[in-house]
Order: C-alpha cells, then structure tokens, then sequence
C-alpha cells in the first residue's frame, strides 16, 4: 500500500487529539496508525476508512520505536 503523500498529510485521527498518521500493516492488512492513540485506521480498496468505529487498537510490539 503507498497513499499519496499529500492525501497523508491531510488526513488525521479523528479522535480529539487529531494527529498525523503512519503507514503500516496489520495482520497482513494496509493500515493508518494514528501517532497519538495509537489505533489503526483499516484501507480497503486504497481508501482510509476514518471511522473510531472501524478502527482498532494498534499492537504497541509492532509499533516502530520512538526516537
């Protein structure tokens, strides 16, 4: 999966804190992890789906480390 990079950087978590989004994969899934809460945004068909309800908690093993 590789979204535009200017669609990137407009969309944000919808959750209050509305933070930048990453790219990553889970359980063999494109997913947008929000870089505040932590909770993986679902693509399907190369489309965000920017729902709290679609969206799930994002294993903290699997998140990259901070620096």
């Amino acid at each position: 999966m590789s979204l535009d990079p200017l669609l990137l950087e407009i969309l944000a978590c919808p959750c209050p804190q509305h933070a930048p989004l990453r790219q990553d994969m889970l359980a063999g899934a494109p997913v947008l992890v929000c870089t505040a809460c932590n909770l993986a945004f679902p693509v399907r068909d190369d489309i965000p789906v920017m729902l709290l309800d679609e969206a799930s908690p994002f294993p903290e093993a699997a998140a990259p480390a901070k620096s």
